[in-house]
């Protein structure tokens, strides 16, 4: 594709999102609570970035 630079710049929006991802959880559970599914899927979001990044790389 033009302009494609092998998914780096989706690996770099999914490490965004992750990382805006835990600001919003941690700020809900400080001010409203911890909420275990919220908790969970920022732990699934984080694998799935984790997952991207690795195969990133090794291509």
């Amino acid at each position: 594709m033009p302009g494609s630079t092998n998914g780096s710049n989706s690996t770099k929006t999914m490490g965004v999102l992750t990382l805006g991802g835990l600001v919003v959880v941690t700020a809900y559970t400080v001010a409203l609570g911890s909420n275990g599914w919220l908790w969970f899927g920022w732990v699934v979001l984080g694998l799935i970035t984790l997952g991207l990044v690795v195969t990133t790389r090794s291509t």
